[in-house]
């Protein structure tokens, strides 16, 4: 096995950078590292923390255009999108600085045997995330920094292709005052990696990706008794109902497929229409599907950029195929060109039924499944009939009968009504189902990773 790995430019194929893999012996010594600086830091004031995880927000604006070019670099994104996603990660630490200090304050009861008692939310070590790809700087800060507000120490593993991103982040955030060995960047195989959930340091994992490796990372942290906070991605469906208003159905339905060349996990992946509108949203979608285009995310004229690996855009093709030799209709695209880079056009497939990859797994990249609903409850029994439930959406005139479907019966962790969203500090992030579980922001992964310890004063 080669000690080295490369990043490679998605939208021409070149190399961008070598690193040496740490072995195990290296990485251990990381971990022990992270572990000292850990016993420091759980120690400091809430307000302090704040301070410091505020800093880090001011210190990624600062670097707001390097981190965005390399992210462009090392997985195709486009330049705006890029810039949001650091503008995104600014935001959660202005949030978890402005509410970390109450979210995490002790709490007062009155307990039955004894004369007061309360509840302190104490860090519970080192914490290790395994990240992925697509955006690599916010699935990074998303778990980083709640679990540093936390007092928790921080390991991350992140995906070979966006190595630098990783390392420019623990860059940022030690030039922001974060103590050193807090926060760190772990260049390791998943060998290694395995060792590191081994370890009794560390009290804690986090994963973002496929529901396959979710198993395995579940599996391995399960063996040492690890809690786990999973991620796993979703085959999202967008229902366009009878009252919905086409303007906005389109609108959503497109970006909500294509925002990040389709490699979301909350993105919209199938689009649930019923016989009233299907014919006529079918055609418009087509139409505006096609007039897209994929190519150097530099260029103005480009649409979306280059999916991040040629593996990721070959197997991505393999399920088109699968899904038109078990019935699925081609509409546009489909075809995977020559030459350079890992471009994918923008695809659509229409006839998608069960049993076939466009319907049952998740598509991470640019092809939209087009699914006939008979009528508005069918929509919904489509909808569910999936072994995911990260995200969805609801395309109504309706917003009060659309908002109670969403509560009450769409099986899924977010629903976004008459409009495509991603994440925001505010609400939590998370799915059920084959999608994971646990949940981020909002407050919420604060309390992922820390000891609810109950203190009672029997008597004073």
């Amino acid at each position: 096995m080669s000690n080295t790995i490369k990043t490679v430019n998605p939208t021409t194929g070149d190399t961008l950078e070598s690193y040496t893999l740490m072995d195990d012996q290296q990485a251990q010594q990381v971990v022990e590292a992270c572990h000292e600086a850990f016993l420091d830091w759980r120690l400091t004031s809430l307000d302090e923390r704040a301070r410091v995880v505020k800093a880090i927000g001011q210190a990624l604006k600062a670097h707001r255009e390097d981190l965005a070019q390399l992210m462009v670099k090392e997985m195709g994104k486009l330049p705006d999108q890029a810039r949001q996603e650091v503008d995104l990660c600014v935001g959660i630490c202005d949030y978890t600085a402005e509410h970390g200090p109450a979210k995490l304050a002790d709490e007062e009861r009155q307990p039955g045997n004894g004369e007061r008692g309360f509840v302190t939310y104490s860090p519970m070590g080192v914490i290790y995330g395994i990240q992925p790809w697509n955006f690599p700087a916010y699935q990074v800060v998303r778990y980083s920094i709640a679990n540093i507000m936390a007092g928790n120490g921080v390991l991350l593993k992140h995906a070979e292709n966006v190595t630098g991103s990783g390392l420019l982040l623990e860059k940022i955030y030690r030039e922001a005052g974060l103590p050193e060995n807090v926060f760190r960047t772990l260049v390791i195989s998943h060998e290694v990696s395995d060792n590191i959930i081994a370890h009794k340091a560390v009290r804690g994992v986090t994963l973002t990706g496929s529901d396959g490796a979710g198993r395995k990372v579940a599996a391995k942290a399960a063996e040492h008794l690890k809690k786990t906070v999973l991620e796993l991605g979703s085959n999202d469906a967008y229902l366009v109902l009878d009252d919905a208003d086409l303007d906005v159905a389109i609108d959503t339905c497109v970006t909500g497929r294509v925002f990040n060349g389709g490699q979301t996990c909350v993105a919209a992946k199938r689009f649930v229409v019923t016989e009233k509108h299907y014919e006529a949203f079918k055609e418009r979608y087509v139409a505006r599907m096609k007039d897209l285009k994929a190519g150097d995310p530099t260029q103005q004229d480009s649409d979306l950029g280059p999916m991040a690996r040629v593996d990721l855009r070959d197997t991505l093709h393999e399920q088109v195929e699968e899904s038109v030799r078990k019935g699925a209709k081609i509409l546009c695209g489909g075809e995977k060109p020559e030459g350079k880079g890992a471009f994918y056009p923008v695809t659509v497939l229409d006839d998608v039924t069960p049993g076939q990859p466009a319907y049952d797994d998740e598509l991470f990249g640019p092809v939209a499944a087009l699914i006939r609903a008979k009528d508005d409850d069918d929509a919904m029994r489509i909808a569910n009939d999936s072994r995911y439930g990260l995200g969805g959406g609801i395309i109504s005139k309706d917003v009060k009968r659309a908002t109670e479907l969403a509560s009450k019966y769409f099986d899924t962790g977010m629903v976004f009504i008459n409009g495509f969203g991603v994440a925001t500090p505010e609400m939590p992030f998370g799915g059920v189902k084959d999608s994971g579980y646990g949940r981020e922001h909002g407050g919420f992964g604060m309390h992922e990773f820390v000891n609810a310890k109950s203190v009672i004063v029997v008597q004073s």
